[in-house]
């Protein structure tokens, strides 16, 4: 590894190491377990499939530590650019910023349906579990694992038997995508031809309003219908026809460990109750409608205020 006085950037999520930057900024290090040369490999394969990807120059270990070395492609993300563009107003982010989005998920979705992928029988089961955390979602929560819920998965999962299955992120959002291309590819693994760019827009909702910005109905559409024009262009189908299930994933994504251990810290209770209401509208709403409004979602702020009850219309 480039002996470099390495700036650390931040812990990885879910996993044990961390990402370091280069004095000049212009090359990342990844640290972590072996799953980390996994990434590394990966990314190399996406790149050659012509997935907007940074440049993997070095892997390898480091005493117990496996990592490897990319190259930046930029030094701002859409959520940084975003963040920056309603100046802390908490407002609707800038019409360019969703431009830029539209453009880089476009280049990420273009390779993804240029490549699809045979998938197993139960390779749809695997994406939704996989993607959505399921088995801690019911872990955590084991009363929603009711006949019920999974009657609501698997007419979801039925709708998807059409749609190509692809190499795909699974955590896509603005904070790791950059006009240059996407990072963290950490979590990859096979999902449906338009799973990673759909929600893009419409998860910010899922954050309660913490991000500082959001995205309007006519700024989803216009988002929506630019990745229509790739998809149905490369592979005869449209992601927009598929935003249901795919924020049905999602619903179970940011529910997964919320509950806390400690059940005496009100803050952490409350947002994971919050998450939890999200989940039972998103459930409700798509077994109602077949997709999921996250304009009607509350923020946390109005969560807590009413005491989530009101607000979500339960009495």
């Amino acid at each position: 590894m480039s002996d470099l006085d390495w700036e650390f950037v931040k812990n990885r999520t879910a996993a044990t190491g961390a990402v370091w930057r280069s004095p000049d900024g212009a090359r990342f290090k990844r640290t972590g377990g072996p799953e980390v040369g996994e990434e590394a490999r990966m990314q190399r394969k996406l790149a050659a499939l012509g997935y907007p990807v940074p440049r993997v120059e070095e892997d390898g270990a480091d005493g117990d530590l496996s990592f490897f070395v990319e190259d930046s492609i930029g030094a701002e993300s859409l959520h940084d650019a975003a963040v920056a563009s309603v100046a802390g107003t908490a407002g609707p982010m800038s019409d360019a910023v969703v431009d830029a989005a539209a453009d880089v998920s476009a280049r990420l979705l273009a390779a993804q349906a240029a490549h699809p992928v045979t998938s197993t029988p139960g390779g749809l089961n695997d994406w939704f579990e996989k993607a959505g955390f399921t088995a801690n979602v019911f872990s955590e929560n084991p009363d929603l694992d009711t006949a019920h819920v999974h009657e609501v998965i698997g007419a979801a999962l039925k709708r998807l038997e059409v749609v190509p299955m692809c190499w795909a992120h699974l955590d896509y959002g603005l904070p790791n995508a950059f006009p240059g291309g996407v990072i963290d590819w950490q979590h990859h693994g096979l999902a449906p031809l338009g799973y990673d760019v759909g929600p893009m827009l419409d998860i910010i909702a899922f954050k309660g309003g913490g991000k500082g910005y959001t995205a309007t109905a006519e700024q989803r559409a216009r988002y929506l219908a630019a990745l229509d024009q790739v998809s149905v262009r490369e592979a005869g189908v449209s992601v927009s026809d598929y935003m249901g299930e795919y924020l049905l994933a999602k619903s179970f994504f940011f529910l997964a460990l919320m509950r806390p251990a400690d059940e005496s810290n009100a803050g952490k209770v409350t947002k994971w109750k919050y998450r939890r209401a999200l989940f039972t509208m998103g459930i409700e709403q798509y077994e109602r409608t077949g997709s999921i409004d996250t304009a009607a979602f509350p923020t946390f702020d109005q969560f807590d205020a009413h005491a989530g009850d009101r607000v979500t219309g339960r009495t």
